[in-house]
């Protein structure tokens, strides 16, 4: 059995994955590839192995930036890392790779849009219930790289796809390839990395403000957090075409703030059964959702220094 961070040989990793199969890929992103793995560490078996592509500029960075946000750190909320490869593959070639702990539900993103997502998985949605668990779960995990950590850390690309569902479809926040560390200087952050040029982060989730070069900040995450809000409880992405001319998903919701909120969320909340003892009435559900979106609306306002701050939800 192999110990954590104990570097994994690239020879073992083919073998897990069935040679990189197709059949065991679960998704492909910015920097790389996540493939399904058979591996033994600690008490699991299963394992999720991300394959850099080294030729995509910035890959080496983010590897170096994942690891580094991920390996001293332990919370039920962040996706776990378990091992490191870096080493030469079969043809010579740099190879690196991160082993992390198995997300058998999948991502947000699969979830609230099965159709932007291909999954053999049967149709599937979340109950309100469901979302506002996994809502609180991401505020915990922000909240805890923010203000709890030995350095704080900015994740910079919250959004769905970076939300992994465990078993018990605990949340677990992933894909730190753009964090950065930020040290303190009396009552400023600030960051510990230079900037490079370039917009960091997906489009949709990054405040507007934020332009060429910009510096890594809590309240770009508090943003991101908002527009997560906003996108969980309406099922409508940031990027949906009816965003033109001006308009976005916190102006959506904001216009339709607090009589009209029924008329815009998501229908899908409301074909899930809640589970246990649960009894929920249109007048609860209602003071619920108000309560949700305006969170939403706060955190996404695009004045960063009227960002809501994520440890008022994370300890309600």
């Amino acid at each position: 059995m192999k110990s954590q961070y104990e570097d994994v040989s690239y020879n073992d990793l083919p073998r897990a994955t069935n040679g990189f199969s197709i059949d065991n890929l679960i998704r492909r992103g910015a920097f790389g590839a996540v493939y399904k793995a058979l591996m033994m560490f600690e008490n699991v078996t299963t394992v999720a192995v991300k394959v850099l592509n080294l030729e995509q500029d910035g890959a080496s960075r983010s590897f170096l930036s994942e690891f580094k946000a991920l390996k001293g750190i332990r919370h039920r909320n962040l996706v776990k890392v378990l091992s490191v490869c870096s080493s030469i593959d079969c043809q010579g070639n740099d190879f690196k790779a991160l082993i992390f702990e198995f997300m058998p539900n999948g991502s947000l993103e699969a979830w609230l849009h099965p159709n932007l997502v291909s999954t053999n998985q049967p149709m599937r949605y979340l109950s309100l219930v469901q979302r506002i668990s996994i809502a609180i779960d991401v505020a915990i995990a922000l909240d805890y790289l923010h203000d709890h950590g030995i350095d704080p850390i900015v994740h910079r690309d919250l959004k769905p796809s970076n939300v992994l569902l465990d078993d018990d479809m605990t949340a677990h926040v992933g894909d730190f390839g753009l964090a950065r560390f930020l040290v303190q200087h009396d009552t400023m952050l600030s960051q510990s990395m230079t900037s490079t040029n370039g917009v960091k982060g997906s489009i949709g989730y990054i405040p507007p403000e934020y332009g060429m070069g910009s510096q890594a900040s809590v309240q770009r995450d508090v943003y991101s957090y908002g527009i997560l809000l906003l996108e969980m409880f309406t099922g409508v992405c940031p990027t949906d075409e009816r965003f033109t001319d001006g308009s976005s998903l916190h102006n959506h919701v904001a216009t339709s703030f607090p009589n009209q909120v029924m008329d815009i969320i998501d229908p899908k909340i409301f074909s899930v059964n809640e589970a246990g003892d649960i009894v929920l009435t249109q007048e609860n559900v209602y003071d619920c959702l108000v309560l949700v979106l305006q969170c939403g609306i706060l955190c996404s306002r695009t004045h960063l220094e009227n960002a809501y701050r994520l440890k008022k939800l994370s300890t309600s």
